[in-house]
């Protein structure tokens, strides 16, 4: 098993609100993305940021979810990234929130991979989430909070793992990309 850490601290500045709260099958994106990353990991940590309070009113902690406020959030998502490395016990997965709907499948197939940094690629395009070895912690730790993982993962001894889900590449940066998830959920 491994741990997840979830990236929800932004501004979600180009919805102009709060894009985890976005209603998708009747439940929230953000609750999509942690029920997805839930049965492959033993510990899943939220970073909240901007909307740290809106997110704590629909996410309840328990024994797997532990929600952690990253206080430089305004750093930008790097910042939020070692946030939740600073948690982490063992390997782990990083995804932003607002990817709901990775498949079981691109999940188990990534913890199955054999190299300390592993991303899943559907079609060609590199995708979410991104696996990484705990034995990569303290480097990823030392990087500076300008940096960012793809940098960070483009440095390590990596693994590209071939998945048939194209979910791997649906994240929700506008309301059209919103609209367009709900259009093909129907």
């Amino acid at each position: 098993m491994a741990q997840g850490i979830i990236l929800a601290g932004g501004f979600s500045s180009r919805t102009q609100n709060n894009k985890m709260r976005l209603s998708i099958d009747g439940k929230p994106l953000i609750i999509h993305t942690i029920e997805a990353m839930k049965p492959f990991v033993n510990k899943i940590y939220l970073i909240t940021g901007h909307y740290d309070q809106d997110i704590r009113s629909i996410v309840h902690e328990d024994e797997k979810v532990h929600i952690v406020y990253n206080a430089d959030y305004e750093k930008g998502m790097f910042s939020s990234v070692l946030c939740g490395v600073k948690n982490v016990t063992e390997d782990f997965f990083i995804i932003p929130g607002d990817i709901p709907f990775i498949s079981a499948s691109t999940y188990d197939a990534l913890l199955k991979g054999s190299k300390p940094i592993r991303f899943p690629t559907y079609e060609g395009k590199e995708g979410h989430p991104l696996f990484i070895s705990i034995k990569l912690k303290s480097r990823l730790l030392n990087e500076p909070v300008d940096s960012n993982l793809r940098k960070f993962r483009d440095e390590q001894d990596k693994e590209n793992i071939l998945v048939d889900d194209p979910n791997i590449l649906k994240d929700i940066d506008t309301m059209i990309e919103y609209k367009t998830l709900l259009d093909e959920r129907k």
